[in-house]
């Protein structure tokens, strides 16, 4: 983005009477909303000229920029503004826990957790594919957190090779218990396998909603005729 650029966007936000703007912060990757914090121009400003966040500390009256002393950083992937310019929404790769308190995301408490319901089995989901949001949002999860004793810990300490390895036995596995026509292993093996090549996903940097794109993309190309 030009310094011309810049200068247009900024004057494309409704600044507060004290010239502030919430801003929404989001995993690109997991799309987990993982904060809300403010910026005026100055930090706007920095988050576009270094590919940052920067933001404007209301208690401190001065700028921050997000995982300076806790190496916990937020390299901006795009920068959006909502339809009347008073919000902020800036999609990022999260390193680390985005929370304070070292969580992955600041709203991770629930306020009605009481009144969560959950489907009956043998009901159709409302939401097919929530799942697999929630895995993604897990595993994301896992890998800013790193809890002590996690599997998912454990994958990413351990790397690369470590996960591609798992990600092969597990396809030799769905092979197996398909050629032995055994339906309840494959369908195990099936959700490990869906498991491991998420974290691969994660570990390479790519959503799941390009996966998704790939699949729209290939279903919408046009049937080849003989």
């Amino acid at each position: 983005m030009t310094q011309n650029d810049r200068a247009k966007l900024l004057e494309q936000i409704t600044w507060s009477s004290e010239g502030l703007v919430p801003a929404v912060v989001q995993d690109a990757l997991s799309k987990e909303v993982l904060m809300l914090a403010y910026m005026n121009r100055d930090s706007l400003q920095k988050s576009l000229e270094t590919g940052q966040t920067w933001f404007w500390s209301r208690s401190r009256s001065e700028l921050w920029n997000k995982g300076a002393t806790s190496g916990n950083t937020q390299e901006i992937v795009s920068l959006h503004y909502d339809c009347d310019g008073d919000t902020l929404l800036a999609k990022v790769k999260q390193k680390g826990p985005a929370c304070h308190t070292g969580a992955y995301s600041c709203f991770y408490r629930e306020a009605s957790a009481n009144e969560t319901t959950v489907p009956e089995q043998g009901n159709k989901m409302e939401d097919r594919f929530g799942p697999l949001s929630r895995l993604e949002a897990t595993i994301a999860k896992r890998d800013a957190e790193r809890p002590e004793g996690a599997y998912t810990t454990y994958l990413f300490e351990k790397g690369l090779d470590k996960i591609l390895k798992k990600v092969g036995e597990e396809s030799a596995e769905v092979i197996i218990a398909a050629k032995n026509r055994d339906k309840e292993e494959l369908r195990c093996e099936a959700a490990d396998l869906i498991f491991h090549l998420m974290v691969l996903l994660r570990e390479q940097g790519i959503p799941f909603d390009q996966v998704l794109q790939e699949l729209e993309f290939r279903n919408r190309m046009p049937v080849k005729k003989d």
